[in-house]
Order: structure tokens, then sequence, then C-alpha cells
């Protein structure tokens, strides 16, 4: 049976969001500075719950690529950062074609592709998971040509 690789550290699009995600989570909470779009689409306790899923994507994330231990333990960190990701980065989106319209094409589309992005890495850790998961098959003397 071929060994499975799992490519954990070629995709420098995602680490480098996952970077960002906390730091632009944490400047936001913190100088309570947001989009207009957000300010205006979503009310208090939901934008905070934004906010905050943005630094948890990012730091579930960073974790996950930084986990020592278990392989399937580290995808799933990925995995739920990827999730995270994918839901408050679609929430953002929403809020910009809603409150700005036409004038948000641009912005909304780049953020609606980091949200379609992050769904797609979760499919390919979903993926990788299910392949850790098979059972191994034994090597029989017969499938080795023979060899006692």
């Amino acid at each position: 049976m071929p060994k499975q690789r799992i490519w954990r550290h070629q995709r420098p699009f995602q680490h480098a969001i996952i970077l960002t995600a906390p730091v632009c989570g944490i400047l936001m909470l913190t100088l309570q500075v947001r989009p207009p779009s957000v300010e205006m689409a979503m009310p208090g306790p939901v934008r905070i719950g934004w906010q905050v899923g943005l630094i948890a994507a990012g730091l579930l994330g960073l974790t996950g690529l930084l986990w020592p231990g278990r392989c399937s333990t580290r995808l799933g960190l990925e995995l739920a950062s990827m999730l995270m990701l994918g839901t408050v980065m679609g929430m953002y989106a929403v809020a910009l074609w809603v409150i700005s319209g036409r004038m948000a094409v641009v912005a909304a589309s780049f953020i609606t592709a980091v949200a379609l992005g992050a769904c797609w890495r979760g499919w390919e850790i979903v993926r990788d998971l299910r392949r850790l998961m098979r059972p191994r098959q034994p090597y029989h003397a017969d499938a080795l040509g023979g060899l006692p």
C-alpha cells in the first residue's frame, strides 16, 4: 500500500490568512474600528461574535499548523479553523453585498473567494481524515512476491 501524504506546509495563502485573521479581529475589538458595512448590517452581539470568531478561527488554525502531536488532531484543529473562517468570511461578504450593492463587487468577490477557499480546504481536510481512518492492509507473503 502506498504511503499517504498530507501536505501541511504547501499552503502559503492559507497560512497568511490564518496569521492575519486574529490580528484583524483583535485590532477591531481593541480600537473599536470596523468596516461600515459590518456596523450597518450586523447588530452589536452578532458583530462581537463575528470579531471573536475571526480571532478564534486564526488561533485555532495556528494551533493546528503548529500542533506537535497526532496528525488527526492537527487536521481536526485545522478543520475547525477553516469552518469558522469560511463562516465569518461569508458573513462579511453578505454584509458587503447587502449594504454596498454593486459598489462592493470587487471587495465582496474577493471575500467570497476567501470564504469558498476556506470551505474547499475544509473538504480536503475531511478527505484526508477519512484516508487516515481507513484500516491499513497487512502485508502478506504472497503480495511481496513469495518472500518468507
